[in-house]
């Protein structure tokens, strides 16, 4: 057999086409590259959007917004102090990146101007804290990455 520059060509075609194929075999059936969606009904929550952003400048338009501290028991969510503790009503959600088992979320029910999140709860690294909460029938939204 005689190879030319026909066969040449025909053999790099072939050969970048299997090396494409194997990557896309790979990629898609090995686990370590599985990445999943931030949430599963991301649609439906796109829809709820503009009620996020509602919230948010009504929490951007308080006087004194809500305060993180690491403590040694944990994260400290402060709340404003204008505000009666018993009627703040909603919800807490840590959101993990890397690790969507680790996501929790806690309802928020106080009695003091703060709510304590358990450090045994929060591993170190990244987490995004979404704080949803109602005082009054106002909505308030507070967001933010933070590293423990």
């Amino acid at each position: 057999m005689k190879f030319n520059w026909g066969t040449g060509i025909a053999l790099a075609i072939v050969g970048f086409i299997s090396f494409i194929m194997y990557f896309v075999i790979t990629m898609s059936t090995d686990n370590t590259y599985s990445h999943d969606l931030v949430t599963d009904k991301y649609y439906q929550q796109e829809l709820k959007y503009q009620n996020e952003i509602d919230a948010t400048k009504n929490a951007k338009a308080l006087k004194k917004n809500i305060t993180l501290n690491r403590i040694p028991e944990g994260l400290q969510i402060i709340f404003p102090p204008n505000f009666i503790p018993e009627k703040i009503k909603g919800k807490v959600f840590l959101y993990r990146p890397s690790n969507k088992q680790l996501d929790f979320e806690m309802p928020i029910s106080i009695t003091n101007t703060y709510l304590l999140v358990p450090e045994k709860r929060l591993l170190d690294g990244r987490w995004n804290i979404t704080v949803s909460w109602n005082y009054k029938n106002t909505p308030y939204l507070f967001k933010k990455e933070l590293n423990f």
